[in-house]
This record gives C-alpha cells, sequence and structure tokens, in this order.
C-alpha cells in the first residue's frame, strides 16, 4: 500500500501550523505582558518565552511571571486551536511544542536540561490537549471523525 499524499492537503496543514505557531507565540507575549504587569516587574525581557535557566523558587516573582505566563499560554492556546484545526488539537499541540523546544535551544544556544522547564512545559501541554480536545469534541461531536482500527 503506497503512501498517497496530496499537495493541497499538504498546504492546508503547513498553513495551520502556522497559524497555530503565530497563535501560540500571540498569546504567549500578551500573557507575559500581562503577569510582568500584575507582579509589576520593571523590565519585560523580550527572550522571556524562552528563558529555561532562571532560578526555580516561589519567592522568585521573575519565575512566577514565566511559569505563570507558561501554563495559561498553553490552556488558552488549547481553546483557540479548536477553531483553527478542530479535532487535531492534541496532534498541533505536540508539534508547535516541539517547535518551542527547538526555537528555545536555537535561541538559547543550550538544550534545556532543566527539571522545572520540563515539567512545567510538560503539565501545559497536557492542558493544552485536555482542554482543546475536550472543547473540540463537545462543538464537533456530530462530526467528529474516529480513528478506523480495523488494521490493527
Amino acid at each position: 500500500m503506497a503512501l498517497k499524499i496530496e499537495i493541497a492537503e499538504t498546504k492546508v496543514i503547513l498553513f495551520n501550523l502556522l497559524m497555530c505557531v503565530i497563535i501560540f507565540y500571540a498569546m504567549y507575549y500578551v500573557v507575559l505582558c500581562v503577569c510582568f504587569t500584575a507582579f509589576r516587574l520593571q523590565m519585560l525581557d523580550g527572550l522571556a518565552p524562552f528563558d529555561f535557566k532562571t532560578n526555580p523558587s516561589w519567592i522568585n516573582p521573575n519565575y512566577l511571571v514565566l511559569l505563570a505566563s507558561l501554563e495559561i499560554t498553553y490552556f488558552m492556546s488549547g481553546l483557540l486551536f479548536v477553531w483553527v484545526v478542530e479535532e487535531w488539537v492534541w496532534d498541533y499541540a505536540i508539534t508547535v511544542t516541539v517547535i518551542h523546544i527547538v526555537i528555545t535551544t536555537a535561541v538559547r544556544s543550550e538544550f534545556p536540561l532543566a527539571l522545572h522547564w520540563w515539567a512545567a512545559l510538560g503539565s501545559g501541554l497536557i492542558s493544552m490537549i485536555c482542554v482543546g480536545q475536550s472543547l473540540a469534541y463537545y462543538l464537533f461531536k456530530d462530526n467528529f471523525i474516529y480513528p478506523v482500527l480495523d488494521y490493527f
């Protein structure tokens, strides 16, 4: 059985992926600005979404802002991805997260090894998938695509 890929489908997928990445980073910077304002911090670093070296401490306001903005961004992006990709939120959520890891590695010129960053990223990804898939199921349950598992 040969793999058949149509160019039109690939363009749609790449366009949806581009839209999800734009939504993710636009949401990230908006939430980051709100959190910086709420915590009354003086300086907003433009590379804050890619910061994994901040000392994890519950009394460090910079860390709290980075953590809160990451989790809120993932939660809200899961809701917004539904309007772009409908029931494929989980797929695009994982792909956007991998792209974010690659960009973070490129921006910081170092692979993130901080356990607290991976824990925050993983919990954010799980919340994005759960919230997005739940909303997609609720909105599109009449025409939700269920996988055919006859060949497995």
